[in-house]
């Protein structure tokens, strides 16, 4: 890579993640010569642990509805869609032998269950078409006259025409991700916009949220307000999880990326637990029990209606004496129950860190980088890929799909220029 072969492009890529290494298949099936810098010794560390080790490779769904889960900067991406598909996604895993299916909400996994698929496929194709691999950390770049010239790599220069910087985010730093893109980035004069988490856990000082800690919930009706605004910000049905400091699971992760301007108590999530039945179904259904049950305590008539932890909860939140016989239970006690079914209120007090993330809100400014090309408008022959970028969307598959179109992008203009 560092010596000069007349007429051949070069290009140097930065982090062997999902956007890194597309990008190097791309750069490299051009004609470029091209050498991926990974500083961990194998690439796709974080790509192997995405989806719970399953890996949720992109959403089968068409560029104008893709854009709709995208929150921040959404128009930025459409040339990178435009270049490379979630249809293009699954036609490059495919003939890479690694069939896929589509589950619930169109998202698009391995058919095999294993990540571990997704990053031999791609780095098989990196290996096949040429692509130099070379292990370290990358600890600034080479610039002359407002053009990048390379990058350095330990005590070593390795000298390019173009360069990629697909460093991913701060979430997951143990995978190699901690944020060197951004200085790489400030380097070159970029901007970076503030650095939050997204799709992360949500933290609440309410006592419920140990008291269930553990608990699981399916086909709940999750609604967060802003208690500044009074306006509903999120709205989502599916699973969570209670833990010991708050709330986790599929909604709460997507309810994260919508928490913009996060301060304590700022937010509320409203939990309906019975959102398939109204006020007066949940009624009819409480008295039916009550009537199962009509010689018991309140606390020991809830047990065909809500999961063991939750009853010591419901009833106190309810205000019903627990060892109240439910046939003198009165109809306005019935009301105050469902009130608390349909509407769990948890306080939410911030985001969990940044490290446990799975994706970064913030990242280098897309004013600042060419939509059509991911080249910087600050410094020629420098490009980005992937997370460093200022784009994040909500869990699905949407984000990985950001890495490897955005990826695809900057590896096919980074070679060609």
């Amino acid at each position: 890579m560092d010596n000069n072969f007349e007429g051949v492009r070069r290009v140097a890529v930065i982090g062997g993640g999902a956007a890194g290494m597309m990008a190097a298949v791309r750069a490299a099936r051009n004609g470029a010569d091209t050498v991926l810098i990974e500083r961990n010794s194998f690439c796709g560390k974080k790509l192997k642990i995405t989806g719970k080790g399953r890996c949720n490779v992109t959403n089968a769904c068409d560029t104008r509805e893709f854009l709709l889960h995208v929150p921040t900067n959404p128009r930025f991406l459409y040339s990178a869609l435009s270049c490379f598909s979630t249809e293009d996604t699954v036609s490059f895993f495919e003939d890479a032998g690694v069939p896929l299916k589509v589950e619930r909400g169109r998202r698009v996994f391995p058919v095999s269950d294993r990540a571990e698929d997704i990053v031999a496929a791609l780095y098989g194709r990196v290996k096949a078409e040429g692509v130099e691999i070379v292990n370290g950390r990358a600890g600034g770049l080479l610039i002359e006259d407002g053009a990048v010239t390379g990058c350095r790599v330990g005590d070593r220069e390795i000298k390019a025409d173009a360069v990629i910087i697909a460093t991913g985010g701060k979430s997951y730093p143990g995978t190699g991700s901690d944020g060197d893109g951004y200085k790489l980035a400030a380097q070159a004069g970029h901007t970076v916009t503030p650095l939050i988490p997204s799709l992360v856990p949500l933290t609440s000082k309410s006592r419920i949220c140990p008291s269930l800690q553990g608990l699981s919930l399916k086909n709940v009706a999750l609604t967060v307000t802003d208690t500044q605004s009074g306006k509903t910000v999120y709205e989502d049905f599916g699973e969570m999880m209670f833990t010991h400091f708050g709330m986790t699971g599929p909604m709460i992760l997507s309810a994260s990326a919508h928490l913009g301007g996060m301060s304590a108590g700022r937010y509320e999530a409203h939990i309906n637990l019975k959102p398939a039945l109204d006020e007066k179904e949940l009624d009819s259904r409480i008295l039916s029990d009550f009537a199962k049950y009509a010689n018991k305590d309140f606390i020991n008539a809830l047990g065909d209606l809500l999961p063991t932890k939750l009853i010591p909860v419901s009833v106190a939140l309810s205000g019903i004496d627990g060892r109240k016989k439910v046939n003198s239970v009165t109809r306005e006690e019935r009301a105050a129950l469902c009130s608390v079914l349909r509407d769990l209120r948890i306080r939410i007090e911030g985001f969990r860190p940044i490290a446990e993330a799975i994706v970064t809100k913030g990242g280098v400014d897309v004013k600042e980088i060419n939509p059509k090309t991911m080249e910087s408008r600050l410094c020629e022959g420098l490009y980005f890929a992937g997370e460093v970028i200022d784009v994040d969307a909500y869990t699905g598959g949407y984000n990985l799909q950001i890495a490897f179109s955005t990826g695809v992008l900057a590896g096919e203009n980074a070679s060609v220029k």
